[in-house]
């Protein structure tokens, strides 16, 4: 695990991007994608380099149930306004908000994971730990699979939304053994909403109440935060 520390959101999201660059120079086609606030500016400077994906894959790590992929809120809309409006990949998959059987939405999704394995995945944190909408206590074992958001998830959430009541109880989720599998993780927490969290990961606290230290078992893991290190740490 790397850890990599910056004064400036900036000077950061220049990184994310760097190793992104480099990642695709060195030979990777298949591309986890993920989104919410934290996401938005890595996408922007992503859309003012040169970078070509069009011979590339990409998969997302979730998508609300209930929402069609022209809803405003879907996360098919995040990736078309942030990302695939200027720079489109040979196919780009995210679970189908709108299925009409979930268990063979999930099985589908996974099997597409399984025959095109992620060359690298993109991570942000929730303040309880989830990466992807795997919530504490989901099993390090996990596969896609739907997940209801625990009332923390939908208040942090509830900003995009006009009210808390619109906000989706429910998404598909690729599991934390999908998300294992990618050959390289980058994770980037920003702001100090993320402290706590990233400081029990970092604390190699493994344990499925906090579903992202699973990560320190990854043999191929960078992190990326603005969080300095506080004065009584050594």
């Amino acid at each position: 695990m790397r850890l990599e520390r910056f004064a400036s959101k900036e000077d950061l999201y220049a990184r994310a991007v760097d190793i992104i660059v480099s990642t695709k120079n060195e030979g990777a086609t298949t591309f986890g994608l993920a989104t919410g606030g934290t996401m938005e500016p890595l996408y922007s400077k992503i859309c003012e380099t040169d970078i070509d994906f069009t011979n590339c894959i990409s998969f997302n790590l979730d998508e609300y149930v209930g929402l069609s992929a022209k809803h405003e809120q879907s996360y098919a809309y995040y990736m078309y306004k942030h990302l695939f409006h200027n720079k489109s990949f040979k196919e780009s998959y995210l679970p189908n908000g709108l299925a009409h059987n979930p268990a063979e939405e999930m099985a589908s999704y996974e099997s597409l994971l399984q025959q095109h394995p992620l060359d690298f995945q993109l991570l942000g944190i929730g303040q309880n730990g989830h990466i992807g909408f795997n919530e504490p206590g989901t099993s390090f074992d996990s596969l896609t699979h739907l997940v209801t958001l625990e009332e923390s998830t939908r208040q942090a959430n509830a900003r995009f939304f006009d009210s808390i009541d619109d906000v989706p109880t429910q998404a598909f989720t690729m599991g934390i053994q999908s998300i294992m599998r990618a050959k390289c993780i980058l994770l980037i927490a920003v702001g100090e909403a993320k402290r706590d969290v990233l400081e029990r990961v970092l604390a190699s606290e493994y344990t499925e109440d906090v579903p992202a230290s699973v990560l320190t078992k990854h043999p191929n893991i960078i992190i990326l935060t603005d969080l300095q290190k506080e004065e009584n740490e050594q």
